[in-house]
């Protein structure tokens, strides 16, 4: 037992009377039947174990109640001389006998349970720290017991709530003056009690009857006092039980838990304060920077990282937008204001990243930081993600969202009074404002942050921003701007045979750099006559190669050209772990395997395009950044998506499918070139025709293209769809607020450049007119003074729909047209009508069907498209095998693999809708089990495992037939247990998979504690006393 006191851990277990006694369940052999040997090998281990007590204590047979209110059913009753109540005695005897007190540092009171009614008779031995329990068994003879020692087992401590052991904490916190006893008293007690063990058992029992006097007393007390106790033990047990984590034992964790706590207020404090002291890792305490260390193996940071985290601005929590090249370190200082704000703010983060792929490698990478800090990390991409948000009770949490995920959790912040709660939005790529749809959502989103919270910072991060004084004025940012790359990246150009180097500083941009000497066969010029073969063999198999094709058919062309000609020695680079990628591929597509990744991944190399289903995608980049696989023939998307760096970037020719290539695609597509700690140098080649020389040389020096809002260009999915929400958030109701708004954003600051014909007065009023038309807003009439009149608007039913499903406005009404349609025959008997009516209205001009099959009936073009999309929806569900339905309906598995995704968003999207109207309250409850469906699409017992980020289909079914088949037994798996269990699996990528499962198994926990703290917490609206009265 610790010198500090006495710790008092109380056991309390209710057991049916069907079930057998502590005696049965834990049977060991009794006085009688032990050999003499066997006794003293017992006494041995007494003297060893230390000072110990014994203290028995013995409780009377519950009696039978019989009344109708037993409210428990066969178990002991609550009354009389109950089993709750033998509890309260020994509380009681514990706290107020003070002929205890001697003894009180050396009793734990570990094990209290109720034996049989007829026989069993129970007492409870407890000896120092170490506890052992003591079973009076009586069969034929009450008056006669046999003292029987019984080793605890180990799983009997998990069966104690958390409550019950906080409870006894806290009384022990409230006694600690029965602990002050000097040594010379312990070695006492402790020889004493060594010469009772060793002595007969009449003289035991003699001590143990001296004791129970006192015991006796204090249970004589009223059953006024007892029953008041007993109701303020079950009061406190359930509030515990609500409230109270399980407790952590290890000293250790805590002493580590309590520096960090004081590191994260020493910071806070720092961090508020006008000092220029930053703390020990900028305003965070020092574990963040041993985590950097430990799981990115980032010791140092760059000398502009230190500059702009340093900024005045940053320090003021100004808005801040920042560039650098790719490959510079832009996201590692986005990630430190995360953490200032998460752990010394304590307020929540947004971070918006363009696509789901980046999303989920982000979701993995800071799990980890997460769990070991105390923050929780949410999905939002996809179906993923929930609104509102749960509301923490202490932990913040960081979303990381997709741009449209983003702006639908900032609406459900805003419409539920919680935007203020979200202290930093981080946008990485945010020269994407620039692009389509996508851009004028993310506009959006910025603009309602701005307007409605003054007290949320936000930063924007990118590498090819031009004209950034429009962004700086409509985020009212701060700009900061470095040349500086960690690799040195070289750029060259190829005509023909020569290759020039590119030179701002030369007359016509480029220096000639060398002739390349090859030796091509004439065969080998006519398939190869850009020289690939030989630009390639320059740098593989030893490093890696990026080769962009215009198209992905091109992709694949190339890639197989290039093994052709390469040496068979090609073939014995890392051939083991080729011929694993090989089989891995076939055991995640049900054996099937691609024919030209079947011929080309035996040489490391291999394609990469939108083709690909995502399980193959990710095993593929898995195997290049391990370096089995060392070259990739790939499109444009591989550039803006998840880091693949390479030693040689090869653009195989300026254009992006039939498009000359802009400056932004170019300077991300050779910015992959250089892997920092890996290269001392980068490079990137572009190949060019003579016809194209002008055009290439005006590519590589003029300036990154300028970024133009698409606001009003992107009519349904922009301005119109802003103003709705407007209106359904009460953030704008009247025509002034709502142009007032409009001249904040990105497109009110560029309207002079953007605007020629008509003003943006004028195009407020008829996006409002266009919406009132629609049926999606109402108009009010508001008379003001002066005889002037001025409108308002609210939203309707079919507008609110429309809006909290993120419903593109061209489809709302033919959503709501066809899903009402439905209500009047709703089929059923298979999932294939609700499949229909969750199909992507947008997917179907994209879709183009042989209707051979159908005779080529005379029927509305879309309709039917769309009905051809959820047939081949219904066959992936029912078949689950994306390879056998892209060979039935003759479609390239990756556009399937798409097809299957913008449904499953689509579902989510349309269960929003119909949330929001009460005739459509039938799909409500349909529709959340076919999202479920589309989101996974794999049978039921993977599903588990698929929602941890990271986990796609192939890796699940490994890891079900590891063992590994729930959440929990992923969260708590070992990483190295894990590499050794599952094929292809690389130490980084299984300490992220638990730590994403540990993540999430974290967040179900707190959402449960949550819904239960909510149901016991006292009603805002409680009808107070005061109340009552003044109306009586």
């Amino acid at each position: 037992m610790d010198e500090g006191g006495a710790r008092i851990r109380r056991r309390v277990r209710v057991r049916k009377r069907s079930r057998p006694s502590l005696g049965s369940v834990c049977a060991a052999p009794t006085a009688a039947e032990l050999e003499p040997g066997d006794e003293e090998e017992e006494g041995e281990k007494e003297t060893v174990v230390g000072s110990r007590r014994e203290k028995t204590v013995e409780v009377e047979p519950a009696q039978n109640n019989d009344s109708e209110e037993d409210l428990f059913g066969d178990y002991d009753s609550f009354a009389g001389n109950s089993f709750l109540a033998q509890v309260d005695d020994l509380e009681q005897q514990y706290m107020q006998v003070p002929q205890l007190r001697k003894h009180a540092s050396d009793l734990t009171i570990e094990d209290l349970c109720s034996g049989s009614i007829k026989h069993n008779k129970l007492s409870i031995t407890t000896v120092g720290n170490f506890t052992e329990s003591k079973v009076d068994e009586h069969t034929k003879n009450q008056s006669r017991h046999k003292d029987v020692f019984i080793e605890p087992e180990p799983d009997l401590l998990y069966d104690v709530p958390s409550s019950q052991v906080l409870y006894f904490e806290n009384l022990q916190k409230s006694s600690n003056d029965l602990g002050d006893q000097s040594t010379k008293e312990k070695d006492w007690n402790s020889s004493s009690h060594k010469t009772g063990n060793e002595e007969l058992p009449q003289n035991s029992t003699e001590h143990h009857q001296q004791i129970d006097d006192p015991c006796s007393k204090v249970g004589t007390s009223s059953e006024e006092n007892r029953r008041k106790s007993l109701k303020e033990h079950l009061k406190s047990a359930m509030t515990g039980n609500a409230k109270a984590q399980t407790p952590v034992f290890s000293r250790t964790k805590q002493l580590k838990e309590t520096l960090l706590s004081e590191e994260i207020n020493v910071a806070k404090k720092a961090i508020e304060s006008s000092s220029d002291d930053l703390g020990p890792f900028y305003s965070l305490p020092s574990k963040v920077r041993d985590l950097y260390v430990q799981f990115k193996g980032i010791e140092k940071l760059y000398e502009w990282q230190h500059t702009c985290l340093t900024l005045n601005s940053v320090q003021e929590r100004k808005n801040l937008i920042y560039s650098l090249p790719t490959s510079g370190g832009k996201t590692l200082v986005a990630e430190i204001l995360m953490l200032q704000e998460l752990l010394c703010r304590r307020r929540d983060v947004l971070m918006i990243l363009p696509y789901v792929a980046i999303v989920q490698e982000k979701i993995s990478a800071l799990s980890s930081f997460g769990i070991e800090l105390g923050f929780f990390v949410e999905e939002y991409a996809g179906s993923k993600g929930k609104f509102p948000p749960i509301k923490r009770r202490e932990k913040k949490s960081l979303y990381i969202a997709t741009i449209e995920k983003g702006n639908s959790l900032v609406n459900s912040l805003i419409e539920t009074g919680r935007i203020s709660s979200l202290g930093l939005v981080v946008v990485d790529e945010l020269h994407m404002i620039g692009e389509g749809s996508r851009g004028a959502i993310l506009e959006m989103t910025l603009a309602k942050v701005l307007y409605t919270s003054k007290t949320t910072q936000i930063i924007g991060m990118s590498a090819t921003l031009n004209n950034v004084e429009d962004l700086q004025k409509f985020l009212q940012a701060e700009y900061y701007t470095s040349q500086f790359r960690p690799v040195e990246l070289k750029e060259y150009l190829k005509i023909n045979d020569a290759i020039y180097e590119v030179d701002s500083k030369a007359e016509n941009g480029m220096t000639f750099s060398r002739l390349l000497n090859c030796q091509y066969s004439n065969t080998l010029k006519k398939m190869d006559p850009d020289h690939l073969v030989a630009l390639a063999t320059e740098v593989i198999p030893n490093y890696s190669c990026l080769v962009f094709c215009p198209t992905k058919k091109n992709c694949e062309n190339v890639a197989e050209m290039i093994c052709r000609f390469l040496s068979k020695q090609y073939l014995k680079h890392r051939e083991k772990e080729k011929h694993e990628v090989i089989k891995n591929l076939k055991n995640i597509s049900s054996g099937n395997l691609c024919p030209i990744l079947k011929r080309t991944i035996p040489f490391g190399v291999a394609y990469h395009h939108s083709g690909l289903t995502s399980d193959e995608r990710k095993l593929l980049e898995e195997a290049y950044s391990t370096g089995v696989l060392c070259l990739f023939t790939c499109t444009s998307t591989l550039a803006a998506g998840v880091n693949l760096p390479a030693r040689r970037v090869i653009l195989r020719a300026p254009y992006v499918a039939k498009e000359f290539l802009k400056r932004n695609q170019y300077k991300q597509m050779i910015g992959r070139a250089g892997r920092a700690g890996i290269d001392s140098i980068g490079e990137s080649i572009l190949i060019l025709q003579e016809k194209d020389k002008q055009q290439v040389l005006e590519l590589i020096s003029r300036p990154l293209e300028n970024c133009y809002s698409h606001l009003v260009q992107e009519f349904t999915k922009g301005i119109q769809t802003l103003f709705l929400s407007l209106i359904g958030l009460k953030i704008a109701t009247n025509l002034d607020d709502i142009y007032h708004f409009m001249c904040g954003t990105f497109f009110g600051v560029q309207q002079k450049i953007l605007l020629q014909e008509k003003s943006l007065w004028d195009i407020t009023i008829e996006s409002l007119r266009y919406l009132t038309e629609k049926g999606l807003l109402q108009k009010d009439t508001i008379d003001k003074p002066k005889e002037e009149i001025q409108y308002s608007f609210h939203i309707t039913k079919l507008g609110r729909a429309s809006f909290k499903g993120t419903i593109d406005l061209a489809y709302c009404d033919i959503l709501y047209r066809d899903l009402k349609k439905g209500l009047e025959g709703l089929v059923l008997e298979s999932l294939l009508h609700l499949i229909y009516l969750t199909t992507p209205y947008d997917m179907a001009s994209h879709c183009d069907p042989d209707w051979m099959i159908y005779f080529r009936q005379k029927v509305d073009k879309d309709i039917v498209n769309r009905l051809y999309l959820s047939f081949v929806l219904y066959t992936l569900l029912k078949e689950a095998n994306i390879w056998s339905v892209s060979e039935k309906f003759n479609m390239p598995r990756g556009y399937i693999q798409s097809l299957l995704t913008g449904a499953a968003s689509f579902s989510s999207c349309v269960l929003h809708f119909c949330e929001e109207l009460e005739e459509f309250w039938v799909y409500r409850a349909l529709l959340v089990e076919l999202t479920k469906k589309l989101t996974y699409c794999v049978k039921a017992e993977l599903i588990p495992l698929m929602e941890v980020t990271g986990v796609l289909e192939g890796r699940a079914k490994q890891l079900y037939n590891a063992g590994y088949k729930s959440l929990t037994h992923l969260a708590n798996a070992n990483p190295e247990v894990l590499i050794r269990t599952i094929d292809h699996l690389s130490r980084s990528q299984a300490k992220q998979m638990v730590s994403s499962a540990k993540m999430l198994l974290h967040e179900k926990a707190e959402a449960l504690q949550e819904e239960v703290e909510e149901l016991l917490r006292l009603p805002s609206d409680f009808p107070s006393i005061a109340a009552s009265s003044e109306k009586a």
